[in-house]
């Protein structure tokens, strides 16, 4: 016993100085240089129609509503007066995309109506998060984003 007692201690202490020789030389390392990776421009669903793409429905007012929007912002000399209008359209449009992508689909699952209630309170709570979010974030942009937010959704469109 005695004899599996040492042997055990001499690994212990083999181990030992092979961490603190692996430690030694990793802090000895330089991190290898940080590459700036390149700005990605994504060409959106109508530069390229052979890409796949996923669109939902929207209700005629909701549709009436997002074109009043956009060309109120691209005809406008300051595109970046209309951030507030442009960010209640994306929220609005945002709670449209997830009822079309997750409580519908939920629904004709036939699932019970306590887990649609907990769904649609989740989003609820989820909605308030991501449009106060998409507010700040849209208040603050300058008219080129503004204008590039709308093109995005234009390219959204059909």
């Amino acid at each position: 016993m005695r004899r599996f007692a040492a042997e055990g201690r001499a690994a212990l202490a083999t181990t030992r100085r092979r961490s603190i020789v692996t430690m030694a030389i990793s802090s000895t390392r330089k991190a290898a240089p940080k590459r700036k990776s390149p700005a990605r421009t994504s060409p959106g669903p109508s530069d390229s129609p052979s890409r796949p793409f996923l669109r939902f429905y929207h209700s005629d007012a909701l549709r009436k509503r997002t074109l009043s929007v956009l060309a109120a912002v691209e005809k406008a000399g300051d595109a970046a007066d209309h951030r507030e209008e442009l960010a209640d359209l994306v929220v609005e449009l945002t709670k449209c995309g997830l009822e079309a992508y997750f409580m519908e689909p939920l629904k004709a699952s036939g699932a019970g109506f306590i887990v649609q209630q907990s769904a649609s309170l989740g989003l609820a709570g989820s909605m308030q998060v991501m449009g106060s979010a998409i507010r700040s974030i849209v208040g603050r942009m300058d008219a080129p984003q503004v204008l590039s937010v709308s093109r995005s959704i234009r390219g959204f469109m059909r």
